[in-house]
């Protein structure tokens, strides 16, 4: 009799447990519902990443390391050079795909957070090992992308770190920012001048 009393015990474990694997996959399910990809370029949406960059502040924070973005921006270069949306289209799927290179699969963060920008996220990286990867990426799309009418395409890149020693972003944060947003901000505002230049 015990012998049986044991067997319904470890059927009751078991399907007990599969019914938390199945759980645990429902939850990943719906968590992935929840990500907005971006249609063309595949690559996460805005707010998408936003949750994410949030979630490497808190890890960064935890472990004392370092994380870098890289901003990347086309919209000077669109201007610049008037391109009708179907070319622009075309350029754009040309850098994700040379972009992609780049990235450190299950590790970096990649997303399209404007119509021509894009942001790489980069844990456990610094600030000059950052801006080493932002002039590859640069060079190689210089080198590999071009217009239709084969006119190099030159994006501009600006690069932030976000670590507990950053002051730039201790003092937008005293000024009612998120540090997301102070980190992100120092980005766009190099891009910004590394597309005038």
């Amino acid at each position: 009799m015990w012998y049986f009393a044991w067997i319904l015990g470890v059927l009751l474990a078991c399907s007990l447990g599969i019914i938390n694997v199945l759980r645990l996959e429902a939850q990943e399910a719906m968590d992935k519902e929840k990500v907005i990809i971006d249609p063309l370029t595949q690559l996460l949406g805005k707010e998408s990443v936003l949750e994410r960059l949030h979630e490497k502040v808190a890890n960064s924070k935890r472990n004392e390391s370092p994380f870098s973005l890289i901003y990347l921006s086309l919209s000077a270069f669109k201007n610049r050079h008037q391109l009708a949306e179907h070319e622009m289209d075309t350029i754009l799927f040309n850098v994700v795909a040379s972009l992609k290179k780049d990235i450190r699969i299950g590790l970096d963060i990649a997303a399209r957070v404007e119509d021509e920008d894009f942001l790489l996220a980069l844990p456990a990286v610094s600030l000059d090992v950052a801006e080493k990867i932002a002039s590859r990426i640069k060079s190689n799309i210089f080198d590999q992308v071009s217009t239709p009418n084969n006119i190099p395409v030159d994006i501009a890149v600006g690069c932030a770190e976000y670590s507990n020693q950053t002051e730039s972003i201790a003092e937008e944060v005293e000024m009612g920012m998120t540090e997301v947003e102070a980190l992100l901000n120092i980005a766009i505002g190099q891009c910004v001048e590394s597309s005038v230049a």
